[in-house]
């Protein structure tokens, strides 16, 4: 298989179709193997995916470290492929507590200045602000990064989970290569008013949690105990009869991905892949065996009835449950 590109914003280099979002590798998600993860962005790479994308707050520096591992331990055909794309900005405690987003121009320095060292790179391709700090104006931020861009050690601006406002102010102040926001079959918050606007001014879009953290990977089970420290164990969509709604909808959809002879995360990566080639998806494998899985979407052609039939069992608003607890859902730009 040979893995199409994509090209990131009017302004940005030609990506893999698909990137690899790193973050389950970092126990967000319950326990992760480190060899496993090393292993799993060495199988990524060399199955041609470019895009390796992570936070510096993912495990408190814990994602970066690993990301710059695998790399180092890369062959060296594959690790100059890469294009890594770092969020910062998210502060938290020893105890993994959340205390709000730092967006001032010192801060974005120093946070890019630590990255740099954890993933043993000379410059960070994309660089964005996890969450868009509400005391700092958006233009400083992004100007902080444009500052990093003159001086060699950005190659591009990002954003994240921000709206259309903030959007079109950010892209005033710098050229704006690409805006990462959750985009899936259930989360289509994007399509009203921030996809066109993105379109508009030339900006792609990477898309997190396209298979909605394993929600319609088509692996996640009625019955499944959550550990504490998994972000889903307190995500409204996994709980009590929200859960079973959400499954339900998993169930409509196993049935036309079984019609296809594809599995449920490909048909729903592949849904994601048919709304347009300015749309990247990460998928957040964490083993090999899901990173195969995944690829397989690039092989699932979803033709009119195929994307009628996906429509009528997974109508846009169907998920019940929000995207994240309301405390975070405040931070967001989008629903």
């Amino acid at each position: 298989m040979t893995m199409p590109t994509r090209p990131l914003g009017t302004t940005g280099p030609q990506v893999s179709a698909l990137g690899l979002g790193c973050m389950g590798m970092s126990a967000l998600y319950g326990d992760a193997d480190r060899a496993e993860s090393i292993a799993t962005i060495h199988a990524a790479l060399d199955a041609g995916v470019t895009l390796l994308d992570t936070g510096d707050f993912y495990g408190m520096g814990h994602n970066e470290l690993l990301i710059g591992e695998a790399l180092r331990t890369a062959p060296a055909e594959l690790r100059s492929k890469a294009q890594v794309s770092v969020k910062f900005g998210a502060l938290r405690g020893p105890d993994g507590e959340w205390s709000g987003y730092d967006g001032r121009p010192a801060a974005v320095k120093n946070f890019a200045a630590y990255s740099l060292q954890r993933l043993g790179v000379d410059h960070i391709d994309v660089y964005r602000i996890a969450r868009r700090d509400p005391d700092v104006p958006i233009e400083e931020t992004v100007g902080a990064i444009a500052e990093l861009i003159e001086k060699g050690h950005v190659r591009h601006v990002g954003l994240s989970e921000v709206g259309a406002e903030t959007i079109r102010r950010a892209a005033a102040t710098a050229p704006v290569t690409d805006l990462q926001i959750e985009y899936s079959l259930i989360s289509r918050g994007i399509e009203e008013a921030i996809l066109p606007t993105t379109r508009e001014l030339g900006i792609s879009i990477t898309a997190y949690g396209v298979l909605s953290r394993g929600l319609i990977s088509g692996h996640f089970t009625r019955d499944r105990q959550l550990a504490a420290h998994d972000f889903r164990a307190h995500s409204p969509r996994f709980q009590g009869d929200n859960l079973q709604h959400n499954l339900d909808l998993v169930d409509a959809l196993r049935r036309i991905a079984e019609r296809k002879g594809v599995s449920v995360a490909q048909i729903a990566i592949a849904w994601v892949l048919s709304r347009g080639e300015d749309i990247v998806p990460l998928v957040g494998a964490r083993t090999r065996e899901r990173l195969g899985e995944s690829l397989g979407a690039l092989d699932a052609t979803l033709d009119e009835a195929d994307l009628t039939a996906i429509e009528e069992a997974v109508p846009a608003g169907a998920a019940a449950g929000d995207r994240y607890p309301a405390p975070q859902m405040a931070h967001l730009g989008t629903e």
